[in-house]
């Protein structure tokens, strides 16, 4: 019979797994950031949101703080170098001071808040539920406003009615991340862990059922929209031939190649 305790490791590494592939999806961006030298219009807000909630993350599975939570540390600890490195990146091709100056900032800011609530939680606390119930709960703020964030994207698969800014590996995976930590959790049960995960299952699942609704229709315009293309370039082409035909031909090439000798 395999225990409880295994099960949980078992679901923690997966997790931990799966929670690193979900980190590391906004390469592609950050490779095309670097190539072309410069962020243009892409946010830093997301990666500043994933920082902060990594360190809340960190701090929560301290021994000191929620005891038997080191696949939470080990994750999350992978998060925060992760996420330092895309902000960095984001840093160095950035053109404006005042932006660069803001996401430092931000940075600065989030690192004396987490550094504040360790010493008040450690100083002022000195038991491992409350500890844990006043970290946990400022955890569940920080994973609740992540979770919502992909609801503007929903809102725009609705409105319309394509899924092509949404990927469905994303969304898949962010389902299977959801579903994995709400199992580990579950076992001992930590509801600070349950809550947030739940929530990110059941908008994992509404991303996939929006993606199952539209992605008939999406591929309906992916090829109206090559169909346009494709028109538009024989529309041009068509006018620069004409162009050509009304100008006796290209003026470059002599006559007596375009005309045929007459047989004597």
């Amino acid at each position: 019979m395999v225990s409880p305790d295994a099960v949980r490791t078992a679901l923690g590494v997966c997790g931990n797994v799966i929670s690193f592939f979900l980190f590391l999806s906004p390469v592609p961006t950050f490779i095309q950031i670097w190539k072309k030298k410069s962020v243009g219009q892409f946010s830093p807000v997301p990666y500043l949101a994933t920082l902060m909630n990594c360190l809340v993350w960190t701090l929560y599975g301290l021994p000191m703080v929620h005891p038997n939570s080191m696949l939470v540390i080990t994750i999350n600890g992978i998060g925060i170098v992760i996420e330092l490195v895309y902000i960095i990146i984001f840093l160095i091709y950035t053109n404006e001071k005042k932006k660069r100056l803001q996401v430092l900032g931000v940075v600065l800011a989030e690192i004396i808040f987490v550094a504040l609530l360790t010493v008040l939680v450690l100083t002022t606390a000195h038991t491992y539920t409350l500890r844990s119930t006043i970290v946990g709960s400022v955890c569940l703020v920080f994973n609740i406003m992540m979770y919502a964030s992909p609801l503007t994207v929903m809102k725009r698969v609705i409105k319309t009615k394509s899924v092509e800014y949404m990927p469905f590996t994303l969304s898949l995976a962010s389902f299977a991340n959801g579903v994995i930590w709400t199992s580990y959790a579950s076992i001992h049960f930590d509801p600070f862990i349950v809550v947030p995960n739940g929530l990110g299952t059941l908008s994992a699942v509404l991303q996939l059922v929006l993606y199952a609704a539209f992605y008939k229709s999406t591929q309906r315009q992916i090829a109206d929209r090559k169909a346009q293309i494709g028109l538009s370039e024989i529309v041009v082409n068509g006018g620069s031939l004409s162009n050509k035909a009304t100008s006796g031909g290209d003026p470059t090439t002599p006559v007596s190649q375009t005309t045929p000798p007459h047989k004597k």
